[in-house]
């Protein structure tokens, strides 16, 4: 499945629909019976079409259990719209088996939607750390980590070594060669995802991160976000538009127009997520082989990236639970993670495919990648996730667009977020 449209790529979001029910014992070529049935599988935007293909091996060993895909809209908030308003309706609820973007496992759980999970059922063990994390709330599994993601710095590495200068790790070297180097080249600075949608959330998260700071505390249940390091982080991005090196441009992108933007050669900087460097180096880009991605900087040294991806999560009404975790338990496999790599360019969860001497070559930032998953942190955790996403888009927006300087934007934003907690 391909990231959900909106970052994560980060933000995939998938629907199974389940209709069928088959014991942990019961043969994969059984059909009929109590609990068995056919399956829907509704995903936001499969751009690479890998999920097709993939189901079709399920289909194949579950003839009683046939998944129809279904497309829900590109747009990751439209496609929270559209799921959290088919939760509400209980047991006329269609969905029985979601792939929520990993930010929205506290909300769900806390609204009553999706049932705890068993962790003894699924290989934990088997997956990079922090994304399990992801799953959780209130010390309870929720979710079963099903794609993950961390933002990346993607950088034109034919460009940088004509000038005879390594990748930027920090703020300031960044800045620096936005400044200088880019113009040289007839290049836009530095983008990232600026748009006022839950892309520009992750990129304010990760620049208050990177910084030091935090957002909120205690599950949502306070707000820590009124600090020097969201003002430094904010502004660094605020004067980065300000002065041109972020190109104002950058304002309208999400992520797909932002990597368009690098793969048409008219960025030497962008922060994406690695399938932007999947897309950008395969035959026909104009700068297939000419990129290189690195950690995300911060002001002294590597910064921290967000966590992207999807879990998979059970709705608390699903007809068939036992045979929803079936599924679970196939989608998060070592085979199928494999192919979620290989077909569909995102980064599976578990951790040894990550060191796959085979995979590394054919995927060179596996290990950058890795690296920056195992630095990451999450986004806000709160039960009023969409809400606090809301409020961070619509004040970063303002400081980025010069209405509101970062001083008053961070002051704005610690006040709004408060209210929304208090709720």
């Amino acid at each position: 499945m391909r990231w959900m449209r909106a970052a994560g790529r980060g933000l995939l979001v998938l629907v199974v629909v389940l209709s069928g029910y088959v014991a942990s014992g019961a043969r994969a070529d059984e059909t009929g019976g109590a609990g068995r049935g056919p399956l829907t599988l509704a995903t936001a935007g499969d751009l690479t079409g890998y999920l097709q293909p993939l189901l079709q091996g399920w289909n194949r060993t579950h003839p009683g259990e046939r998944v129809t895909l279904v497309e829900l809209p590109d747009s990751a908030d439209e496609t929270h719209a559209q799921m959290t308003t088919d939760l509400r309706g209980g047991d006329r609820s269609r969905f029985d088996v979601l792939n929520i973007d990993v930010a929205w496992t506290s909300e769900f759980a806390a609204a009553g939607w999706i049932r705890p999970l068993p962790r003894d059922r699924f290989p934990l063990k088997t997956f990079l750390p922090p994304v399990v994390g992801t799953a959780t709330y209130d010390g309870q599994l929720y979710a079963v980590p099903y794609v993950t993601n961390a933002g990346l710095l993607l950088y034109r590495k034919d460009v940088l070594a004509k000038e005879g200068v390594p990748p930027p790790r920090t703020w300031a070297e960044l800045e620096h060669d936005a400044k200088t180097i880019a113009p040289k080249y007839k290049l836009g600075g530095y983008a990232g995802q600026f748009l006022p949608y839950e892309g520009l959330t992750v990129n304010a998260a990760e620049a208050v991160y990177s910084a030091g700071g935090t957002i909120l505390g205690d599950e949502g249940a306070r707000v820590t976000v009124d600090s020097s390091a969201a003002r430094e982080g904010i502004g660094f991005l605020a004067r980065g538009v300000r002065e041109g090196w972020i190109p104002k441009q950058a304002l309208t992108y999400k992520e797909e127009e932002s990597k368009q933007a690098f793969q048409d050669g008219r960025l030497l900087f962008l922060r994406n997520w690695p399938y932007a460097y999947a897309v950008a180096s395969a035959p026909g880009s104009k700068v297939a082989g000419k990129i290189g991605a690195v950690p995300l900087p911060g002001p002294d040294g590597p910064g921290t990236s967000v966590l992207g991806g999807s879990n998979l999560a059970v709705n608390t009404h699903a007809r068939h639970p036992d045979s929803a975790a079936r599924l679970i338990a196939y989608l998060t496999s070592e085979r199928v993670q494999r192919q979620v790599l290989t077909r569909g360019a995102l980064p599976p969860v578990r951790a040894d495919l990550y060191r796959d001497p085979e995979l590394v070559r054919r995927f060179p930032y596996l290990p950058t990648l890795r690296a920056a998953v195992l630095a990451a942190a999450p986004r806000p955790k709160s039960p009023r996730y969409d809400q606090v996403s809301l409020v961070v888009q619509a004040v970063v927006h303002d400081a980025l667009t010069g209405r509101e300087t970062p001083e008053a934007a961070v002051r704005r934003l610690a006040r709004e977020l408060a209210t929304v907690s208090s709720r």
